[in-house]
């Protein structure tokens, strides 16, 4: 899997031509971070490390609808898949009138941070802050700004759309750090034992977490009913990222009452996108259905 995802992450390198623009999330500093002597590495790959001044790289449609994506490659919290799952998705969401945003988060790590448990959330909602603040400047509608996340780049989003009344950065302006919609894709959701991904849990947590940061962690327990609606997929035979990662959090949404659709193929294991083309069609539907194309 891991040569796969490399061999597609170097193909795909030439989607950053697509990008209009890279934009720093902290001009004047990055939060809960301490000096190091860390170097961001990957480039060449598109398969980022050693992340330690965040951006968002903008895809910019050529006839913006107003939906706004900030998209959120995972790599199990170790390494960011920033081409494949990143740049990949965002060009077929910016063909469709959508305006994505490819984040390169912050990887947890104590070497760069003072609490890196919520450094990769930080990112994320700086992201949703800096683009409510600055709709008018991209052309989209301030109500409806997702986020789509894959694998543990799935935990991060999934985060952000259960933990959001809570502002991990400096919010003056009190701007919703809410996100409109959220989009899943093979998404690691618990930190509990016996269902999580341990690699993923091992890079935010540390190797002996609490019960109460496996819990904060875990968003399948953190849904309410103001969490925003959900699209979700994952395939039956992942091996990676069990598939009751998505069923619990999918029964969690619907108890709370909140709208969800999920579409499970029976086989394609972890990074089945890489090999169903067209996974991206029923999602498509979902959005028109919701007004976000």
């Amino acid at each position: 899997m891991k040569n796969k995802l490399l061999l597609i992450a170097a193909i795909l390198c030439g989607f950053s031509a697509f990008s209009q623009e890279k934009i720093i999330l902290y001009p004047n500093g990055v939060p809960n971070s301490k000096p190091s002597n860390v170097s961001e590495t990957g480039a060449d790959r598109g398969l980022f490390k050693g992340i330690t001044n965040p951006s968002l790289e903008y895809i910019k449609p050529e006839n913006p609808n107003g939906t706004a994506v900030i998209v959120i490659a995972g790599g199990g919290y170790g390494v960011i898949v920033y081409n494949g799952e990143g740049l990949g998705t965002a060009k077929s969401l910016a063909e469709k009138g959508i305006s994505a945003f490819v984040l390169k988060y912050r990887l947890p790590s104590d070497e760069i941070m003072v609490d890196k448990k919520i450094g990769p959330l930080q990112d994320v909602q700086q992201s949703i802050k800096y683009l409510r603040e600055n709709a008018e400047k991209y052309g989209i509608d301030k109500n409806k700004i997702g986020v789509m996340g894959f694998s543990a780049g799935g935990h991060l989003a999934s985060t952000a759309a259960t933990h959001f009344e809570k502002s991990y950065i400096e919010n003056l302006q009190n701007t919703n750090l809410r996100p409109d919609f959220q989009v899943l894709v093979y998404p690691v959701i618990t930190m509990q034992d016996g269902l999580t991904h341990g690699g993923s849990r091992d890079a935010l947590l540390g190797k002996t977490p609490t019960t109460e940061d496996k819990d904060l962690f875990s968003n399948e327990l953190q849904i309410k009913t103001n969490t925003p609606i959900t699209w979700l997929t994952h395939t039956a035979d992942d091996k990676v990222v069990d598939v009751d990662n998505s069923i619990q959090y999918f029964e969690n949404l619907r108890k709370n009452k909140v709208e969800v659709e999920m579409h499970i193929f029976p086989k394609g294991d972890h990074g089945f996108i890489f090999r169903h083309k067209g996974w991206m069609n029923p999602l498509f539907d979902w959005m028109e259905r919701n007004k976000l194309l």
